[in-house]
């Protein structure tokens, strides 16, 4: 018979931690259900800051098993302020919250292109967090003058005008107990799993249908997204081998990506970017000299000038908008036809790619950039 959990979280947190954090051989996993009462008391503000540090990092330590995901995935989809948009269909872009330190990022304008095509993206994330504190979306898209504090009613219904099409919404506004956490992550230094899952908190959801769009790096990834997408209610997912774990895939040689419909299983497909008409010989599009610094922090923390990066990055990605051809234009081309063609606009991945290059020569999504 199971004992009853503690119903004082402080209690409970007691017990966990003596249980997770007792050494490689000696520690013991905790089930779903403790996992999230421990991450919502942790949220919630009920919890030590030393006590907080040391689950996260103990579960980090001796691995974190997928009750655990979707236990903590359970609390911070509960704490979320989510709403429904006025569409039927959202397309959730899930890229990763501590940014890109190697290239220009290029998936903030995405969602002006899909919007232009009649696909309504939501892009979601914060200012600076660990461990990369790279440039982020808010930082492209503050400097290209789109409004990054949006409420999560404000932000839906800028979503639903037809004018506009998609949004930007920061943790921040969708979950302040989980965004007062930022300070105490730095201070972790090392990646906990609410990197892992807070790009599935679904802030915003479609009337009938929200696909999940994210990126990885690590081969044990795709199926543990898979599942916590399924977990969170996404319709499908598409999970793609991107560039620093971002949903952009490399320009110059074959990937894949994972993808599920209807909350099935998923499968793996191959992409090559030359069968799409790319020809590059970068993976992705290259930092400008004016934006790097002396030194990183060390050398997870890039030597980048985040400001002057957002604005290079704005610039660059507005032009490719308007159809100025190069990596930019073409990272928007491989990305913009993987997500067309899942959420099912396009027969192929080539007719996809032509669609998306239509857009971009006519500069009508540029428009949508306000």
């Amino acid at each position: 018979m199971n004992t009853p959990l503690p119903s004082d979280p402080k209690l409970l947190m007691r017990s966990i931690i003596q249980r997770i954090a007792t050494g490689p051989d000696l520690s013991k996993n905790i089930s779903r259900e403790e996992a999230y009462l421990g991450t919502k008391a942790i949220i919630d503000n009920q919890i030590d800051p030393i006590q907080i540090g040391i689950f996260f990092i103990a579960l980090r330590m001796k691995r974190e098993t997928m009750d655990e995901n979707i236990g903590v995935l359970d609390a911070v989809l509960e704490t979320t302020r989510r709403v429904t948009a006025a569409v039927d269909e959202v397309v959730d872009i899930g890229d990763p919250y501590d940014g890109y330190t190697r290239g220009l990022p290029t998936a903030p304008f995405l969602g002006p292109l899909l919007a232009e095509l009649g696909v309504h993206a939501v892009s979601h994330g914060l200012d600076r967090v660990g461990p990369k504190y790279g440039v982020t979306a808010r930082h492209i898209l503050h400097a290209a003058g789109v409004p990054v504090d949006l409420s999560p009613v404000q932000a839906s219904a800028r979503l639903a005008d037809p004018s506009t099409g998609w949004t930007y919404i920061d943790q921040a506004q969708s979950n302040p107990g989980m965004h007062n956490l930022v300070g105490l992550r730095a201070q972790m230094i090392k990646r906990q799993v609410l990197t892992t899952v807070e790009v599935l908190s679904k802030p915003i959801a479609g009337r009938k249908k929200t696909h999940f769009i994210t990126g990885f790096v690590h081969k044990p990834y795709p199926p543990i997204y898979a599942e916590l997408a399924r977990v969170a209610g996404f319709d499908s997912a598409c999970i793609i081998r991107g560039v620093e774990g971002g949903i952009i895939p490399s320009l110059r040689q074959a990937g894949r990506y994972f993808h599920y419909h209807d909350k099935g299983a998923e499968s793996e497909v191959a992409i090559d970017p030359a069968t799409l008409g790319i020809q590059q010989d970068v993976r992705a599009v290259p930092l400008p000299g004016s934006v790097t610094t002396a030194e990183g922090a060390d050398e997870i923390v890039a030597a980048i000038d985040i400001q002057a990066t957002a604005r290079v990055a704005a610039e660059a990605g507005i032009a490719a908008l308007n159809g100025a051809k190069g990596a930019f234009y073409d990272s928007l081309v491989l990305s913009g036809a993987i997500i067309l063609h899942h959420v099912g606009k396009a027969s192929s991945l080539a007719d996809a790619a032509t669609q998306i290059r239509a857009v971009l020569d006519s500069g009508r999504a540029a428009k949508r950039v306000k």
